[in-house]
């Protein structure tokens, strides 16, 4: 566990002000203008965009195969198809490099996300992320944080990154024992930050996408056993409730920012 040194520029006039910010999936013009008007900006992961759900002509997928096929495979994955799905893409990609191309893809997503960060910024991974590349791309005033702790303003901001396994087998998922693992190194702090939401029925619930994505219980009961002021992640684009009280814990869903392009701000 690593407690960073407190970022002074988080300090004007005695009050700060944070931008927070998940689910980029790509929205670059936005995310240059996300931490405008405030003393830092988190952002929760999930920067690359694979495909998106919303326009399927968007996104890597159908760059390499096109948008029918992208429509094929959305539907296939929302009607639960998981198996079929994974027979297709398997279809698709015969006698392709499927590492290289996808990571030629990503490495591109990445030179133009990370460039748009503003200083200071504080990150952690979405699970579509692909970890390995990042120090790659984070410049100096972006700090990556995982299982990690920093003190923003004078309170101390908890970040866990990734998700958990699901039959989407995206790049960045992790067992429960590891992810709980994370949770428990932060201890105490006074804002909980992660992709993926405590394990909540309405919270993991995604009303468009019609099926509970996965949420974490150590999450959950960290938050109980803690009491955190916020707990803020993303990962669930459209969720049943975007917010609730776990005892005295607000707990936020910062919001499907591709869509939105609006950060959600913290003040005190």
């Amino acid at each position: 566990m690593r407690v960073s040194e407190p970022d002074s520029r988080a300090r004007v006039g005695g009050s700060t002000r944070i931008h927070v910010v998940s689910d980029v999936h790509g929205n670059t013009e936005a995310l240059a203008r996300a931490g405008n008007g405030a003393d830092a900006l988190i952002c929760l992961g999930d920067l690359v965009l694979f495909l998106d759900y919303a326009d399927h002509s968007r996104g890597i997928f159908p760059d390499l195969f096109g948008k029918e096929n992208a429509d094929r495979i959305v539907a296939l994955r929302t009607a639960r198809r998981y198996d079929e799905a994974r027979a297709f893409g398997r279809e698709l990609w015969a006698g392709r490099d499927r590492n290289t191309e996808i990571l030629g893809a990503v490495r591109k997503q990445y030179a133009e996300l990370f460039a748009a960060f503003p200083t200071p910024t504080y990150a952690t991974y979405g699970n579509v992320d692909v970890p390995d590349l990042w120090p790659e791309y984070a410049r100096p005033g972006t700090t990556v944080l995982d299982g990690e702790r920093v003190e923003i303003g004078g309170r101390v901001f908890g970040f866990v990154g990734g998700g958990l396994k699901t039959p989407m087998n995206t790049p960045y998922e992790i067992s429960d024992e590891e992810y709980a693992a994370k949770v428990e190194a932060l201890g105490p702090v006074d804002v909980l930050c992660s992709h993926i939401p405590p394990e909540v029925p309405e919270l993991t619930y995604d009303t468009v996408a019609r099926r509970f994505e996965r949420g974490s219980r150590a999450l959950l009961e960290a938050i109980r056993a803690t009491r955190p002021r916020y707990a803020l992640f993303g990962h669930v684009h459209q969720p049943l409730v975007s917010r609730m009280r776990i005892g005295t814990t607000e707990c936020v869903n910062v919001g499907h920012f591709a869509s939105t392009g609006t950060p959600w701000a913290l003040s005190w």
